[in-house]
């Protein structure tokens, strides 16, 4: 296979291609164990997909299959192929999933109004667990995400604007057939997806990242490299109202080392300025990626 084009090894591709395989076979588990039960939505042209099988009982993964077409072939010609080739797998994937896996549909009891919460949140952290991993791996499910892109490219329109008005377009038409209900429940489960999704996306462990500003540096950062093994650099800054040059050192740690970093750099320096913040992303050396 020549991917010359898309500017990857065949190890890259394939390892891509499996992850959003995977992603979107777990998206597919979470529509046909929890969301269909629900008799509820979803964004993106799985939403219009479940629409057509709640009507006409038509499968939804042949749907969403059939409804992507146009688009694969827009993407072609208006997005770059490594978009449209990785949308194409997931797509197709996505597709032949609920096709394979609607057996899952009579797993577990049709949703009354006291489990059908508990599907809202199961289904919404599989579909955004699913989501998250095609995305991190430079996929998609197409539909809506073909669409957007094109507005992003063309038109400079937001992609999260896009994304959104489409969505509350479908949604709207679901609750004019279907209910209210079935309406808030529905974004109950786009909150859940979207929420799990962007945690996929930025990583599930939270670093603790750190200013050290004292006088102390050379101890402090000998004594959080040695304890804590855990690298620092030096920044070289001025005081605004001083004009004192000072050391600043920055720090990456994680939150169970936190406790220990204070200690030590208060036992240093006891006047020392420390601020914290939460880094959701961490690359290199020392930090293990999850995806």
């Amino acid at each position: 296979m020549n991917i010359n084009f898309l500017n990857m090894s065949k190890v890259e591709f394939i390892k891509k291609s499996i992850m959003i395989s995977l992603g979107s076979l777990i998206n597919a588990i979470g529509v046909n164990l929890f969301i269909i039960p629900s008799k509820l939505l979803n964004g993106g042209l799985s939403g219009i997909s479940l629409i057509l099988h709640y009507l006409f009982q038509i499968p939804v993964g042949l749907s969403l299959l059939l409804l992507n077409i146009p688009l694969f072939i827009l993407s072609i010609l208006k997005v770059d192929k490594k978009f449209t080739l990785f949308t194409i797998i997931g797509t197709v994937t996505l597709s032949f999933g609920l096709m394979f896996t609607a057996p899952l549909i009579k797993v577990l009891s049709p949703a009354s109004d006291v489990n059908r919460l508990l599907y809202c949140i199961y289904g919404g952290v599989l579909s955004g667990l699913g989501i998250g991993i095609v995305f991190s791996n430079q996929g998609s499910t197409g539909g809506i995400d073909i669409i957007s892109v094109i507005a992003k490219r063309r038109y400079n329109m937001d992609i999260g604007l896009a994304s959104f008005a489409m969505n509350f377009i479908i949604i709207s038409i679901g609750t004019a057939f279907f209910g209210i209900q079935v309406g808030l429940y529905t974004l109950i489960v786009m909150y859940i997806s979207s929420s799990v999704m962007d945690r996929v996306l930025k990583g599930f462990s939270r670093q603790k990242m750190l200013i050290i500003v004292t006088k102390k540096t050379e101890d402090v950062s000998s004594a959080v490299m040695s304890k804590l093994r855990r690298g620092i650099t030096i920044l070289y800054g001025e005081g605004a109202y001083t004009k004192e040059k000072i050391n600043i050192m920055y720090c990456v740690v994680s939150p169970t080392q936190l406790p220990k970093l204070k200690q030590l750099v208060r036992e240093i320096d006891e006047n020392a300025f420390i601020s914290i913040t939460d880094t959701s992303e961490v690359q290199g050396k020392g930090f293990v990626n999850i995806l």
